[in-house]
């Protein structure tokens, strides 16, 4: 059985969580997905993973989202000679190609590509951005630069480059070797990291097909540029609040969060807000006062998942994170406010097609009519289930699939609660009577209250919603 809850919660594998044991702990405690890390790992740990999910997936009778998250082209230093070394103030530093293990005076940076595109003045961030470099010269091989914000620095941080758009791909040819194994495991949602323009997106759409779904992770801000159409061109989107602070000046991030979080709504897109979320829970019980309020304020600016990432993956208290997150978002979605909110950010359709129209109208329909316990999808690409998550009514969606492919996507958008239903062919009267059942069975509804459903007809054809219809359950 689904939770009841609106908001999802994706939760992290790694270290502290991959085993059957912890997986199983952090589904009961919450967990609607498990995101899979190419970053860290083997694919032989990876498919472990992914096999002890869905064994679990069939013991709870739940459907649980998988997501491969691609590492992505992320820009690292080199190696020292020591441990580490410590960049002071006002001194000169040199990043080069050359292999050799660096010191205090220089280091490799093995991307030619940032070479040929930075200029004098141009900053570098280092290590999560604690430590900031100015480019005084360079060539197609070398710069030197002025340590303006000094500090220690070890071996394969990473470098951001604000406002710098790189010629390269986002898929490099270690993320082509993992999707390619991640498809074969059978994954549902593929990560597509580092998105600088649309063209990204299209080049990973490519290369995926229809064997997944596609997740945008904006982290750099030439996306933002581009937010609309990389939003269109994707199956959802990730607000990847970790580099997007880096690469941006952080007070940004909240503003660029919600508008992220509003466009996802205007296409209908799931949107996932990650990063930092428990951030201090890595080692400690409980979390923060401000956190709660930032997994909080996620909720209310109708975010369809929230995601754990060191929380569950590497952090001493991997299922605690995940049930406060929980209790978090059942104490939101519990405020009256909550519901004002959705309800006065809900965009109205102009020029809008049925299915728009339609799901639009449905959750008005909820509002006037009385005793409406759900509203019920007969969905077979999920596209008419977004539909109806988009307009965020105040009741959930139950969506009635054949495909589990599509249920497990599903966990993860806003409100609807899946199943798989087989044998309805065409015949629209089992729908309903599929329906009813559904909701009895599972306590989303009672006798003598209503259902609304809306479903695409002919049943089969993929985007198309043009049927809506009230139910009325027995007494």
């Amino acid at each position: 059985m689904p939770q009841k809850t609106h908001t999802n919660i994706l939760a992290t594998i790694g270290p502290s969580s991959a085993t059957r044991e912890q997986i199983e702990k952090l589904i009961d405690a919450g967990a609607d997905g498990f995101r899979i890390n190419f970053s860290h790992g083997t694919h032989e740990e990876h498919k472990e993973r992914v096999a002890i999910i869905r064994k679990l997936e069939k013991e709870k009778g739940r459907y649980i989202s998988i997501l491969a998250d691609l590492q992505g082209p992320k820009l690292r230093v080199g190696d020292f000679v020591k441990k580490e070394v410590y960049l002071r103030e006002g001194d000169s530093f040199i990043l080069d190609m050359d292999p050799a293990p660096g010191d205090e005076t220089r280091v490799n940076l093995p991307h030619k590509e940032i070479f040929q595109v930075i200029n004098p003045g141009d900053r570098l961030l280092l290590n999560d951005g604690n430590i900031v470099l100015v480019v005084e010269e360079n060539n197609d091989h070398w710069a030197r630069t002025t340590v303006v914000v000094g500090g220690y620095l070890s071996a394969h941080k990473g470098v951001n480059l604000p406002n710098v758009q790189l010629p390269i791909s986002a898929i490099t040819a270690k993320d082509r070797d993992d999707l390619q194994f991640a498809l074969k495991l059978g994954v549902d949602w593929i990560g597509l990291s580092f998105v600088q323009t649309a063209a990204d997106v299209r080049e990973a759409r490519e290369l995926i097909g229809d064997k997944a779904k596609l997740i945008s992770k904006l982290e750099k801000p030439s996306a933002i540029d581009e937010l609309d159409e990389v939003v269109r061109l994707s199956d959802a989107i990730m607000v990847a609040r970790g580099d997007l602070g880096v690469e941006c000046p952080i007070q940004v991030v909240p503003v660029l969060q919600k508008r992220i979080v509003s466009t996802c709504r205007k296409y209908a897109r799931p949107v996932i807000v990650a990063t930092q979320m428990l951030e201090s829970m890595i080692n400690n019980p409980s979390p923060t006062r401000a956190e709660v309020s930032d997994v909080a304020t996620a909720v209310y600016d109708g975010a369809d998942t929230v995601m754990l990432s060191a929380e569950t993956a590497a952090g001493k208290y991997p299922v605690e994170a995940v049930r406060m997150m929980r209790n978090i978002i059942i104490q939101v979605e519990a405020d009256p406010l909550f519901y004002d909110m959705m309800e006065n950010s809900r965009q109205r359709p102009h020029n809008a097609g049925e299915a728009d129209s339609i799901t639009y109208a449905a959750t008005d329909m909820s509002c006037v009519l009385g005793k409406v316990s759900a509203i019920v999808t007969y969905t077979t690409s999920g596209t008419t289930s977004m539909l109806m998550a988009k307009e965020r009514p105040n009741l959930p969606i139950l969506a009635l699939t054949p495909n589990p492919e599509v249920a497990r996507r599903m966990a993860l958008v806003w409100g609807v609660k899946p199943f798989v239903t087989k044998g309805i062919g065409k015949d629209f009267d089992k729908v309903e009577g599929v329906a009813i059942k559904t909701a009895l069975e599972n306590g989303f509804a009672k006798p003598g209250s209503r259902l609304i459903l809306t479903a695409g007809y002919p049943f089969g054809k993929a985007g198309q919603t043009n049927l809506i219809q009230t139910v009325q359950i027995p007494e």
